[in-house]
């Protein structure tokens, strides 16, 4: 699983999905980032990704958006996840 710390990122490398809760997102909203709930990614990831571009993938603690690079990755999109060091 390929990971980078958020200080890294930039938004020419590929779209930021937070995948947190909207309240949360709301919170601690990333400039640039979209927020596509954790559940709803994983039911509708057919929909909402393309296979030819890369994703970042983040939320606040790191549990979600490691579960679904890993479950992604298997479906075979290019994601990587980033790490907050809050």
């Amino acid at each position: 699983m390929k990971r980078i710390d958020l200080n890294i990122y930039n938004e020419s490398m590929g779209t930021l999905i937070d995948v947190s809760d909207p309240l949360t997102y709301q919170k601690k909203m990333i400039p640039g980032s979209i927020n596509i709930p954790y559940q709803q990614l994983l039911l509708h990831y057919k929909e909402l990704l393309d296979k030819n571009k890369k994703y970042y993938i983040i939320c606040t603690k790191g549990i979600h958006s490691r579960k679904a690079v890993s479950i992604l990755e298997f479906y075979g999109y290019d994601v990587t996840q980033v790490i907050r060091n809050n």
